[in-house]
């Protein structure tokens, strides 16, 4: 199941939407267009790129080339990434022992958490059995996630298609290989790529920061939001936290931090859509309560991969 994609969108210039000139800082930095900051830059915002994150390949690759011979010879029946930045580190790998990860996944079932893994997988000429639409997480890729095979549909060696291959970052929960093994599946992890804390951020970033030139900050997972404490310090107060998702959400106030809200779908445009939220609902006045007709509309990108 697979979420179509639109090479038609149009990027409106910074100051023409809901958040007019407001300076976000964006945890992250991709190597090519990151739709999160030309999410937020077609409706009006100035982002701000710092990588409070960054994501390597583990020391030592030989599980991970062990397992990708694996899935070339068919041992298992899906992979399952709950990441996008699982998916270069497998393209990367696949690469070292002289194939293509779109090769080795031919006749593997593959499933992404969300829309950005499925770009990521995209990006790598790889094809998408599975994706919940909507919210994107473990839990929500798991209530998707078809039955169990009949045992007359099982391979000769009577498991195959019953073994799923999950990668995921090193700080990752098991919540999407729990619940498959609790349903019958037979589940290997392989820990894909490893989180690690930025690099510090120039004096201009602290300055602009501490004096609150930056108008809201958008954390896309608990490591951000650790990592913006302990690299930035908190936000000084008028500066909106917008969180991607409850679990990081609830990190960011594990830290301290005072979340203004939350997305509801876990996606580039979805953080953008509580961040409008949010600024819209600072600038109402307390007595007056938020009305449809006047609830402020966001302009959705879709990047092509």
């Amino acid at each position: 199941m697979t979420t179509p994609v639109r090479n038609d969108a149009v990027v409106p210039p910074a100051g023409r939407g809901p958040l007019d000139g407001l300076r976000v800082l964006v945890p992250r930095a991709t190597d090519g267009p990151d739709p999160l900051v030309v999410a937020l830059t077609a409706n009006g915002a100035d982002p701000l790129t710092v990588p409070l994150i960054q994501t390597i390949p583990p020391e030592d690759p030989t599980d991970l080339d062990d397992v990708l011979l694996a899935l070339g010879i068919g041992y298992y029946g899906w992979l399952a990434a709950t990441s996008g930045a699982a998916v270069p580190v497998l393209v990367d790998r696949a690469g070292e022992i002289g194939t293509t990860l779109a090769l080795l996944v031919d006749d593997v079932h593959v499933a992404a958490v969300g829309p950005a893994t499925g770009r990521a997988f995209r990006d790598a000429d790889v094809h998408i059995d599975l994706m919940p639409r909507g919210a994107s997480s473990a839990n929500d890729l798991l209530a998707a996630w078809p039955p169990l095979p009949a045992v007359s549909a099982l391979s000769d060696d009577g498991s195959a298609a019953a073994r799923v291959l999950v990668a995921r970052g090193d700080l990752a929960a098991p919540t999407l290989s729990a619940g498959l093994r609790a349903q019958g599946w037979t589940v290997d992890e392989i820990v894909a790529y490893r989180t690690v804390r930025g690099p510090a951020p120039d004096d201009a970033t602290r300055a602009d920061w501490s004096a609150g030139r930056v108008g809201a900050v958008v954390l896309t997972s608990g490591s951000t939001a650790r990592n913006l404490v302990e690299l930035l310090g908190p936000p000084p107060p008028g500066t909106l936290v917008v969180c991607l998702g409850p679990s990081t959400a609830a990190v960011a106030e594990q830290v301290g931090l005072d979340v203004a809200a939350v997305a509801t779908e876990q996606t580039p445009s979805g953080l953008v859509a509580a961040l409008v939220g949010a600024l819209a609902a600072r600038q109402r006045p307390p007595s007056q309560p938020p009305h449809p007709a006047s609830t402020p509309s966001t302009t959705t990108v879709e990047v092509t991969p």
